[in-house]
């Protein structure tokens, strides 16, 4: 007869442990790489957006600030036609900064989210899908975006928020961030100054 060779219990359970020693110290580091993964997103998006807002200002400039029809700064930017701020010393807000495709220059009521989306879409190289439709964003599973708008004249800010990072119901819907700064990653835009801001949460 043939001796059959085996683990014995004790070989199994010192295994077991050092799996469990293993499992303790590693999957709180995996965990917390997907924080970190959502932190370089949103820094990166930013980054990007930041030369992107200023390279359109770098060609107005080097074309000599040119204006539109209605006497409104404006450039071609990578064959778009950009709508930038028009200044206003009293109110802080300096020329050159893109606002969007056909309004919104004076940067008062005819500013809205659209802008945002229109800033977002045409100064970015293949830039994620954004909505500034919170329905739009839980039904549409391409979006990886929400944008939004608040504030008026030089206090205008459009607000970009990863999805993953925001908050959800108990249906497990995204939660209309409402412009908080201190709700997910997100980062503003202020056309008045040309400002980036990152905000992290998670």
């Amino acid at each position: 007869m043939k001796k059959q060779s085996g683990f014995t219990i004790i070989e199994l359970v010192i295994v077991v442990v050092i799996l469990g020693f293993l499992a303790v110290t590693a999957i709180p580091k995996f965990l917390d790489l997907t924080d970190q993964a959502k932190q370089a997103n949103i820094e990166g998006m930013a980054g990007g957006f930041a030369t992107g807002v200023s390279l359109v200002r770098a060609q107005w400039e080097a074309e000599g600030r040119p204006q539109d029809d209605s006497d409104r700064n404006s450039v071609s930017y990578d064959g778009t036609q950009l709508l930038l701020t028009t200044e206003n010393i009293t109110d802080g807000i300096r020329p050159g900064y893109v606002v969007g495709l056909n309004n919104g220059a004076v940067l008062g009521g005819s500013f809205t989210s659209q802008n945002c989306l229109e800033v977002w879409n045409n100064i970015l190289q293949q830039p994620p899908e954004l909505t500034d439709d919170i329905d739009t964003l839980n039904a549409e599973s391409s979006m990886s975006y929400f944008a939004s708008k608040s504030g008026d004249s030089a206090d205008t800010l459009c607000h970009y928020y990863l999805k993953e990072s925001l908050n959800r119901d108990g249906s497990g819907l995204y939660i209309n961030p409402s412009n908080a700064t201190d709700v997910g990653n997100s980062f503003t835009y202020q056309p008045a100054t040309s400002s980036v801001i990152v905000y992290v949460q998670n």
